[in-house]
């Protein structure tokens, strides 16, 4: 290799984007390097492997070189396999195989079973798997490996399993990766005899196990294998951390959190990121404010990516003004991310105005908004009820950054008119979608119906969900709940009919309460025992002061059944959320916030309810039901009755 050559791969390795990658190429190119097959065979592996938006540029490139060779073609396949199309890495295969005469490798099957097990094509798995015998390719460790995560991938580990004891002698990582396909379907007893028959293990090997165990919910085997393992690596600290924490179990993960630090190790960017985003999904703010604690005195806060997992954790947490100090003391170079992360949390808080001038300070700094900044500043427009605003973001979006809507954003149009009531324009924006409308853009429709109730256009709604998605429970709920209020109880009959003779269950409804770290879940109706028998008492002693002292009057036009009235009420008392804050009213301390985290929307009769007890006994309640927050303060809530 001569001087310029060498220059060329020194400059190559330090490029770190596309503008960068441009100015190599344009000095190849003058120096007439563009034909040397060693420096074009570098320049696109750059392109399709380092750099992430990258491989457009990869694609131009190799259609440019007149005789590409198999690394090229290798290169472009790997590139492919690994993007978000993996699809086209076949396309490419074939034209390989159209213009080159040269053997296949076993970099070229493993590339392209690779592509095959990213988007899950068993038949394309099965077609290469056949051209991998005829070229006496499937053997070789390296794509024997790989047939094993195609068939994982595809979920049938009887074929993955046979592929591995088919292997001559295979290696450590052909064991690791029969393990990770036992997990992958499902089979913890497999992966346990897997792993027990391993001649050899390396730490890898013990992870896997870790990994496997927690994901599966298995944390009694996860924590035993923790302690017989002979050496133990940040990885393996973070997967109990991790899996502990997003089982819910965060005292436990705390207590790796604070073993790792008596270790002597300290917890990395992945173990950080994933444990808040467990506190976020959970709503476990007070794990999360240790490790924020954490996190500043180990001077973490320069990663952005922790920074964005923390901001994104007190918002679904509930605390707009603790996501608003981690967002203004965040580096100066904040993200897009960052920003979206932001506009998103004031959204679900319903601060839309706020939102809006976040999303103009995002535009003067210099930061590109993408397709998801502009879902949630859709969303914050909806919830806000802010309809000329939003259709004025959506057009803004196409004209001005040439965004092509996608169907989240023709979905948040729905949601925006159907919120406001405008029901029949939110149906006439789905029919006019240049794109098929989702189950979900219907299903958004069909909840405006019920909050609006309007019968008729609902009916019509549920007949194209029947098309799209005919086993979704909550479909059929919406319509009985339509009915109901409307006082059709023989139609809500035959909903609950068509439900049995379908064997369609009905999602139950579930709160979570957090307790000195501790997640406590609720679901209606669920098997008493001393926490929800503890709960009901406090329950019954508030629910009768409200009656008294705040004329509480139940809301019942939604029960599901034509019962008397006094059922109903006692059905609408034992909802999930209600539950949850009267067990959060037993044994918080006094003048603590409530903080509930809901599956489903929250109903009418209790968000009346906690409006009440807001006002009666001087308490703060913030809860996040599906789609967005409610904080309840002196007897009234920050949606303003509008969600």
């Amino acid at each position: 290799m001569n001087h310029t050559q060498q220059l060329c791969s020194s400059l190559l390795t330090n490029c770190k984007s596309i503008k960068n990658l441009k100015q190599v190429h344009a000095y190849v190119c003058k120096t007439g390097l563009d034909t040397d097959p060693i420096i074009a065979g570098k320049l696109l592996l750059h392109c399709s492997i380092s750099l992430r938006d990258g491989l457009d540029y990869a694609r131009r490139l190799f259609l440019h070189f007149p005789n590409p060779d198999v690394f090229m073609h290798n290169t472009l396949i790997r590139g492919l396999a690994e993007s978000d199309t993996p699809q086209n890495s076949l396309i490419t295969f074939v034209e390989m195989r159209r213009q080159l005469t040269a053997p296949l490798d076993s970099f070229s099957f493993a590339f392209l079973l690779k592509a095959a097990a990213n988007y899950r094509s068993l038949e394309s798995g099965i077609q290469l798997h056949c051209q991998a015998i005829l070229h006496g390719l499937d053997t070789h460790l390296f794509v024997g490996t790989t047939l094993i995560s195609v068939y994982a991938e595809c979920g049938f580990v009887a074929f993955a399993k046979k592929v591995f004891e088919e292997m001559f002698e295979p290696n450590v990582v052909a064991w690791n990766a029969v393990v990770t396909a036992c997990f992958r379907c499902g089979d913890v007893k497999g992966a346990d005899k897997m792993f027990n028959r391993m001649p050899f293990r390396n730490l890898t090997s013990w992870n896997v196990m870790l990994a496997g165990y927690t994901k599966a919910g298995e944390l009694g085997l996860a924590r035993k294998l923790f302690l017989e393992m002979p050496v133990k690596d940040d990885v393996s600290w973070s997967t109990m951390i991790v899996g502990f924490a997003h089982n819910g179990l965060f005292d436990e993960a705390f207590g790796f959190f604070r073993k790792l630090q008596q270790v002597g190790m300290r917890p990395n960017e992945v173990s950080l990121t994933g444990v808040l985003s467990a506190c976020a999904d959970a709503g476990a703010f007070e794990f999360g404010k240790i490790l924020h604690g954490f996190i500043e005195k180990s001077g973490f806060l320069w990663i952005i990516s922790v920074n964005n997992a923390l901001l994104d954790t007190y918002s679904k947490c509930g605390n707009v003004g603790m996501t608003r100090l981690v967002f203004q003391r965040m580096p100066e170079k904040k993200s897009v991310v960052s920003w979206t992360s932001m506009i998103a949390g004031l959204a679900m808080h319903g601060y839309g105005e706020e939102a809006i001038q976040l999303f103009h300070e995002m535009e003067e700094s210099g930061i590109r908004p993408d397709g998801i900044a502009f879902i949630s500043i859709l969303y914050a427009c909806s919830h806000a009820g802010l309809i000329e605003k939003g259709y004025e973001y959506f057009y803004k979006m196409k004209d001005i950054y040439g965004i092509e809507p996608a169907i989240e954003h023709y979905g948040c149009m729905v949601d925006l008119y159907g919120r406001a009531g405008q029901l029949e324009k939110a149906y006439d924006f789905i029919i006019h979608i240049p794109i098929l409308p989702t189950a979900i853009v219907w299903r958004t429709l069909l909840g405006a119906c019920s909050i609006h109730g309007n019968v008729e256009l609902a009916e019509h709604v549920r007949e194209k969900l029947s098309e799209l998605d005919p086993d979704n429970s909550g479909d059929h709920v919406l319509l009985s709940n339509i009915y109901a209020v409307a006082g059709k109880w023989k139609d809500v009959a035959a909903v609950r009919r068509s439900m049995t003779d379908q064997k369609i269950n009905k999602t139950p409804g579930w709160s979570m309460i957090e307790v000195d770290k501790i997640m406590y879940s609720f679901v209606a109706g669920e098997v008493r025992n001393s926490i929800t028998d503890e709960a009901y008492e406090k329950l019954k002693e508030i629910m009768s002061k409200l009656r008294v002292e705040g004329g509480y009057v139940p809301e019942v036009r939604s029960v599901l059944h034509d019962i008397e009235e006094e059922e109903k009420e006692d059905s609408v008392s034992r909802h999930s959320e209600k539950i949850a804050v009267a067990f959060g009213m037993a044994r918080l301390c006094k003048g603590s916030i409530i903080r509930i985290v809901k599956n489903l929307r929250v109903c009418r009769d209790c968000h009346t309810v906690m409006k009440l007890i807001s006002k009666v006994y001087g308490l703060e309640i913030v809860v996040r039901d599906r789609s967005r927050f409610h904080s309840f303060k002196a007897g009234s809530c920050s949606c303003r009755d509008y969600w």
